[in-house]
Formats: structure tokens, C-alpha cells, sequence
């Protein structure tokens, strides 16, 4: 499954999709940055309520294939152009951090 397909298919919003046919398989869950930074993998998609300059950087550092926000968190204008700027794909939903995963999980 691809970032946009992720999208599609669950209606997440978009904050920043500079790589929408980036890969995705499996995921990751945590707000600790250097938690994530040591767990999460390559391709995976990282759901947190995290909305930092910080949450950027660790995506990128983790190479995570996207950040998905919980809980209607988002990202403000400097971000989303960081996002842009370190290819660093950002989704959003209005659903606690359980919830997305127990609804990803079967998916990637």
C-alpha cells in the first residue's frame, strides 16, 4: 500500500504529501521522539499526537514513510513547509492514537 492509497482508502487529511507513492508496511506508536527514534522502522507509518519541529526531524532521522496525527492534532504553516522541504509526508484524523491502530493494523 502507498501513502495516497493509505489516504484513500481510510480519508485521513493531508497535511504534507511531498511522496505519496512512498511505501508502507507496517507501524509504529509512541509521542516519546527518542523512543520512536530507536523503534521505529523504514517504511512504517507513525501515528502520535506529537506536532513539533522535533516530530520532523525524527520522522525523517526514522524514515518512517509517514507521520499520521491523532486526535485532530496538526501541524502550523512552518511545519507543513519543513514537511515539504524534508520530504516528510504528514496525514490527520480526528481518531485517538488506539483507534488508528487497531484499524491499521489489518491494513499494513
Amino acid at each position: 500500500m502507498t501513502v495516497r492509497e493509505l489516504q484513500e482508502t481510510f480519508g485521513f487529511g493531508v497535511v504534507a504529501m511531498p511522496q505519496p507513492d512512498r511505501t508502507v508496511s507496517g507501524g509504529y506508536v509512541g509521542d516519546l521522539l527518542s523512543w520512536v527514534m530507536g523503534r521505529a522502522q523504514a517504511d512504517q507509518v507513525w501515528i502520535t499526537i506529537m506536532s513539533n519541529v522535533n516530530t520532523v526531524a525524527v520522522a525523517s532521522l526514522s524514515d518512517v514513510s509517514t507521520v499520521l496525527l491523532a486526535e485532530g492534532v496538526t501541524l502550523d504553516e512552518e511545519l507543513v513547509r519543513t514537511a515539504e522541504e524534508k520530504s516528510v509526508n504528514v496525514l490527520c484524523s480526528d481518531l485517538s492514537a488506539f483507534r488508528l491502530a487497531a484499524l491499521l493494523g489489518p491494513a499494513v
